[in-house]
C-alpha cells in the first residue's frame, strides 16, 4: 500500500496496454528486449499455434540458414534411403565397389535430381526408382519455390533497424531528475521519418490487500522527431506529475518496475510504416549515470559511433549538508 501512495493520482494512467492487472499471472517481464512478447500460449495443439512459414521469416539469419541446409541434406538422405531400399541394381552408371561408395553415389544422384541438375552418369533404369525420382524432382521444384519466397520475404520485410541502449538511466536533468534511454538507426540509407515514441511504465502495487499491476503513459520531453538520422535520447522528466517521483532503486525493485517502449516511423526504403519495441526492467535501469556523446566530426561530415550507444559515465550527485 505504501508504494501506491507514492504515485501521483494525477499521473496519466494507461488502461489500454493489453496487459492484465493480475500480478500472479505474470512471470519475468512483459516484453523481451528484442521486442517480442514474453508469452507462451497453451490450450491448443502445437500445429494450431505454430506457423512454420512465419517462424522462418522471423528467426535469426544463422538459424534460417541452418534450417535450410538441414532440410536439404535430410531430404536427400531420405530419398537416398528409399533408392537404397529399392536396390542399387535399379541404377546404371554406379562405379562404386563398397556399400559406402555405392550409397554415396546414390546420395549424389539424389541431390542432382532434387536440384534438377542431372549430370547423367548415374541414371535410373527400374520403374520403382524412376517413379521415386519423378516425385523427388517435383519435391525439389516446390522446395526451391518455398525457399525463394522465404528468402525474398526476409530481405523485403519492412524493419525499423533500430538499436537501443543496453540500459535506461535515472540521472540529473534540468535541476531535477529524468528517466532516459537512447536509440539510433544503424542501417545506411534507412533513415526514419515522422518517428513517434510511446513509453509506458508498468509497476506492481498493493491495492485492497492484493498485488496488481498499474500502467502509466510517461510524458516525454519530445515524443516525435521529423527525422531520426542520428541518435535520439528519449527523456521523461521526473517532476511532480511523474509516477516515478521519489522512487529509489530499491522502490523500483520492490514494485517490479518495467519500462516498455514502442517506436513507430516511416522507412522510405520500404515505403512503409515500421515499428519496433523494447523494454527495460528495474535491473536494466541505472542511477546517477549519463550517456557520453556518440558522434564526432570527420572531414566535414558527422560520424555516428554506434559502438558508444550504451556508453555511460558516473554523475556526481551533490550531497546536501
Amino acid at each position: 500500500m505504501a508504494l501506491l501512495k507514492r504515485i501521483n493520482p494525477f499521473s496519466n494512467q494507461n488502461n489500454d496496454t493489453g496487459f492484465g492487472v493480475n500480478a500472479n499471472g505474470y512471470g519475468g517481464r512483459f516484453i523481451n528486449r528484442d521486442g517480442s512478447f514474453n508469452i507462451r500460449r497453451e490450450g491448443r495443439s502445437f500445429m494450431h499455434r505454430f506457423n512454420i512459414y512465419h517462424a522462418l521469416l522471423n528467426v535469426p539469419a544463422w538459424q534460417f540458414a541452418l534450417v535450410i541446409l538441414s532440410f536439404y541434406f535430410s531430404i536427400n538422405l531420405l530419398y537416398s534411403g528409399i533408392y537404397w531400399w529399392l536396390g542399387p541394381g535399379e541404377f546404371q552408371g554406379i562405379i562404386g565397389k563398397t556399400r559406402w561408395e555405392r550409397f554415396k553415389e546414390i546420395y549424389f544422384f539424389s541431390t542432382e535430381t532434387f536440384t534438377t541438375v542431372g549430370y547423367g552418369r548415374v541414371n535410373p533404369v527400374g520403374d520403382g526408382v524412376n517413379v521415386v525420382a519423378a516425385i523427388e524432382a517435383m519435391t525439389g521444384f516446390l522446395s526451391f519455390a518455398v525457399a525463394t519466397g522465404l528468402i525474398y520475404g526476409r530481405f523485403s520485410k519492412p524493419r525499423a533497424h533500430l538499436l537501443f541502449s543496453d540500459m535506461a538511466l535515472i540521472t540529473p536533468f534540468q535541476g531535477k531528475t529524468a528517466l532516459m534511454f537512447r536509440m539510433a538507426s544503424y542501417k545506411d540509407h534507412h533513415t526514419l521519418t515522422n518517428v513517434d515514441v510511446l513509453v509506458t511504465l508498468g509497476l506492481q502495487v498493493q491495492e485492497n490487500g492484493n498485488a496488481i499491476y498499474k500502467f502509466y503513459s510517461l510524458p516525454l520531453e519530445r515524443r516525435m522527431v521529423e527525422t531520426l538520422s542520428m541518435n535520439w535520447t528519449v527523456v521523461h522528466l521526473i517532476d511532480d506529475d511523474s509516477p516515478l517521483l521519489g522512487f529509489s532503486a530499491e522502490d523500483m525493485e520492490a514494485a517490479d518496475v518495467e519500462i516498455y517502449v514502442t517506436v513507430k516511423g516511416f522507412n522510405d526504403v520500404y515505403a512503409n510504416t515500421v515499428l519496433q519495441r523494447t523494454s527495460y526492467t528495474y535491473q536494466e535501469i541505472q542511477h546517477n549515470r549519463k550517456f557520453v556523446p556518440m558522434y564526432r566530426e570527420s572531414r566535414n561530415t558527422t560520424v555516428l559511433e554506434l559502438d558508444r550507444l550504451s556508453e555511460t559515465v558516473p554523475v556526481e550527485v551533490a550531497v546536501e549538508a
